[in-house]
C-alpha cells in the first residue's frame, strides 16, 4: 500500500471560487439590492411574528442567564444584548421559526434569508465596536451586500447538488454562506475566506431527521439559526489566524465528497453573481412549506364552493411536484405544529374548511377540529410530471400544484391549478404590496406606533436604508 503524501495541496477550486466572489466581486445589480431590501423587511416581519410563540421565545437570550454582553448585539423586538454568535442564533431562530421567510427551490432546498441572523448580528457588533474605537460603523448597504452574496452562495450550490437525497439537511449551506461573508465582514481577504469556508465544509451537516415523519419537530425552526451562528463562530476563529484545510472537499477517504456525498463531486451550472437574490421566492400570504404554497392558493379559491359541502366530499385530488410528494405527503397523526406545516394534506384542508391558513392554524386548538383529519383521509396526492419538469427548468422555476374536489353525487369542482406563487419573481408587481402589508402588520404586533413608523420610514426608500448606520437601524428594533 502506497504511503500518503503529507504535502498540502492547493485549495479546492470550490473553496477558492466562493472566496474570490465574496472578497473581490462587486454587486452592481439594482434589482438585487432592491429585492434585498424587501428580503430584510420580510425576514424581520417573520421575526416579530415569531415572538408571539413561547416555543420560540424560550430559546432566546444568552446561552445561560446573565451571560449578556454590554453594548452587544441588539436582538430585534427584545431587550437582549448579546455576543455576535448568540445574537446570530437568536435572530436566525426568530426569522425561521414560523416557516414564513424566503425560500430557494432547486436540486436542494433552503431559506437563504436564514443567513441574515449571522449577518445582522455581526454587522451590529462590528459597528458598535468601531464606534467605541473612533471608527465609522458599517452601513445597511454593507448588510444588503453581504446578504446578496450569502443568498448567492447558498442558492448556486443548491442548483445542481441535492444534499437531501443523501440525507443531509440544507442548513449546512447556511453555515457555509454565513462563514464566507462573515469572514470578509471581519476584514478577511480571499485567503482568509478560503480557510474559513474549509472549516464550514468540514463541519459536515445535520441529518434531516427532524424534518420528516415520524420525527418531525421544532428543531427545524432553530436549526438554521444554529447554523448561521456557527458561521459567525468559524469566521471569528479563522480571523485569529487559525489555519484552513485546502482539500476539505476532495481529500480521498476523508473529505466531504467521499465521507458524506457518496463520492460525488459538487456540480455547478453557473458562477456566482446576483441571480439568487433576484429570483428569490417570498412566502407572502401563507406560513407554509413552499412546495405547498400554490396548493394553498388553489384551496383558497375552492373554499367558497366546498365549505358548505364538506360532508358530501368523496375525494380531493392534489397534483404536486416530485419534491412535494417526497417531503410533505403525510398520512396519520400529526403531533405538533412543525409536523403540520410540512403536511400538504393539512395545508390544503385548513383553507378548504376555513378559507385561511395562518401560523395559529398549526397549533393544537385548531388541529383538534375533527373535520381536518376527516378531510385529510379523503385526499389523494399524485405527482404531476409537468410540474416536476417546470420546477427544475431554470427559465421557469415554477412550483405548481392543482386541486380538484369530487363529491359523492358525481359532481365536482373545476380543477384549479396555480403554477407560480405570489412570492415568485414573475409576480413581483402583485406580490410586493402584499409583502409590505405583511411587514407593517408584523411590526405592529411588537412595537409601539411611533417606533413602528420610524422603522417603516427607514425601510421605505432604498437610498435612505442603504446609508443608515447598522447600529442605528438595530436600535430602532430594540425594546
Amino acid at each position: 500500500m502506497a504511503s500518503t503524501s503529507a504535502k498540502r495541496p492547493k485549495p479546492d477550486k470550490e473553496l477558492v471560487n466562493i472566496a474570490e466572489y465574496v472578497a473581490d466581486q462587486d454587486i452592481k445589480s439594482k434589482e438585487a439590492f432592491e429585492t434585498a431590501r424587501y428580503m430584510l423587511m420580510d425576514s424581520l416581519a417573520c421575526a416579530m411574528l415569531a415572538l408571539q410563540y413561547p416555543a420560540c421565545t424560550k430559546l432566546l437570550g444568552p446561552v445561560v442567564p446573565g451571560a449578556g454582553m454590554a453594548n452587544g448585539v441588539k436582538v430585534p423586538g427584545t431587550s437582549y444584548q448579546l455576543d455576535p454568535v448568540q445574537g446570530a442564533f437568536n435572530i436566525g431562530a426568530m426569522i425561521r421559526w414560523l416557516d414564513f421567510n424566503d425560500t430557494w427551490l432547486a436540486a436542494e432546498w433552503g431559506h437563504p434569508s436564514d443567513n441574515l441572523g449571522g449577518i445582522l448580528a455581526l454587522a451590529d457588533y462590528i459597528s458598535r465596536r468601531n464606534i467605541s474605537e473612533g471608527k465609522a460603523p458599517l452601513t445597511m448597504r454593507d448588510v444588503l451586500t453581504a446578504a446578496i452574496k450569502a443568498h448567492e452562495i447558498q442558492g448556486v450550490i443548491a442548483l445542481e447538488n441535492s444534499f437531501n437525497r443523501v440525507g443531509l439537511d440544507h442548513v449546512m449551506l447556511c453555515r457555509i454562506a454565513t462563514t464566507a461573508v462573515a469572514t470578509h465582514m471581519l476584514g478577511g481577504d480571499s485567503e482568509d475566506v478560503t480557510n474559513a469556508v474549509s472549516h464550514a465544509w468540514i463541519d459536515g451537516s445535520s441529518l434531516r431527521t427532524y424534518r420528516h415523519a415520524p420525527n418531525t419537530g421544532s428543531r427545524k425552526s432553530w436549526a438554521a439559526g444554529d447554523a448561521s451562528a456557527r458561521g459567525v463562530r468559524l469566521a471569528l476563529i479563522t480571523m485569529t489566524g487559525e489555519m484552513g484545510y485546502p482539500s476539505a472537499l476532495s481529500a480521498r477517504g476523508w473529505g466531504f465528497n467521499d465521507v458524506l456525498f457518496k463520492g460525488n463531486k459538487l456540480k455547478f451550472s453557473q458562477g456566482y453573481g446576483s441571480y439568487v437574490m433576484e429570483n428569490i421566492l417570498f412566502k407572502i400570504s401563507f406560513p407554509a412549506e413552499f412546495h405547498a404554497q400554490t396548493a394553498v392558493e388553489a384551496a383558497m379559491t375552492l373554499h367558497p364552493e366546498v365549505t358548505d359541502r364538506l360532508d358530501e366530499i368523496d375525494r380531493v385530488v392534489i397534483e404536486t411536484q416530485e419534491a412535494g410528494v417526497r417531503i410533505i405527503d403525510k398520512t396519520g397523526p400529526l403531533d405538533n405544529p412543525a409536523d403540520r406545516d410540512h403536511c400538504i394534506q393539512y395545508m390544503v384542508a385548513v383553507p378548504l374548511i376555513f378559507g385561511r391558513l395562518t401560523a395559529e392554524d398549526y397549533e393544537d386548538a385548531v388541529a383538534a377540529d375533527p373535520r381536518i383529519d376527516k378531510l385529510r383521509k379523503k385526499m389523494e396526492v399524485t405527482e404531476n410530471k409537468q410540474f416536476s419538469k417546470d420546477y427544475l427548468d431554470p427559465d421557469k422555476r415554477s412550483i405548481g400544484n392543482a386541486i380538484q374536489v369530487f363529491f359523492k353525487d358525481g359532481s365536482k369542482t373545476e380543477r384549479v391549478a396555480v403554477e407560480y406563487p405570489i412570492g415568485h419573481r414573475r409576480r413581483r408587481k402583485e406580490g410586493i404590496p402584499v409583502l409590505v402589508r405583511k411587514f407593517e402588520n408584523a411590526i405592529a404586533t411588537r412595537l409601539a406606533p411611533r417606533r413602528a413608523e420610524a422603522i417603516k420610514d427607514a425601510c421605505a426608500k432604498q437610498k435612505t436604508l442603504e446609508k443608515m448606520p447598522v447600529n442605528e437601524f438595530m436600535d430602532l428594533w430594540a425594546l
